[in-house]
């Protein structure tokens, strides 16, 4: 048991280390940056190799070290991120961990995480407009959610369930 506790904090401090890093391959687009949003694949693996309690400590974790760090992402559009990507881990994982192995329940799983993460971080949008004295309509959510986010939908439907398919082949997953 305590092998297994170690083997999460040391997976999840390393999706961790890859939020930080990984927009920096797209750093200097952020364009592109915006649209694949490379922080949440590391959270959504961690989700699911780990557990939905590990996943969504990253998934919140992950904007406000980031944000310390690198004045990045900005806030408190961070905040609204922190909630998505929160939800993100939690449910990959737990998801994961109730349904049988099998491909087409690790994209019930991812599909249902990314859908609900997305709707937290519309009303965590909203929230912070109304406090900011803003507007944000459901024009601009399905925009910011959906249609601007198409490429990294895409991205993490093809890398994240190739992932953790080899991670599960290596052996190192703890959400079985």
């Amino acid at each position: 048991m305590r092998s297994k506790v170690t083997k999460r904090l040391v997976l999840s401090a390393m999706f961790l280390a890859l939020c930080l890093v990984l927009p920096f391959l797209t750093g200097q687009i952020p364009e592109i940056g915006s649209a694949l949003s490379p922080m949440h694949i590391p959270v959504l693996i961690c989700g699911f190799v780990c557990g939905g309690y590990w996943g969504a400590a990253v998934g919140f974790i992950a904007p406000f070290l980031r944000y310390m760090i690198f004045q990045m992402p900005p806030m408190p559009m961070g905040i609204a991120m922190a909630a998505e990507m929160t939800v993100y881990g939690l449910v990959a994982g737990l998801l994961y961990k109730k349904l049988p192995k099998n491909i087409g329940c690790m994209y019930i799983s991812l599909v249902s995480a990314m859908l609900l993460g997305r709707v937290v971080w519309g009303v965590a949008r909203y929230i912070i407009a109304g406090l900011a004295g803003s507007e944000f309509s459901f024009a601009m959510f399905l925009s910011g959610a959906f249609i601007e986010a198409v490429p990294g939908i895409i991205c993490h439907l093809i890398v994240v369930p190739l992932v953790v398919i080899a991670l599960k082949k290596a052996n190192l997953m703890t959400n079985d």
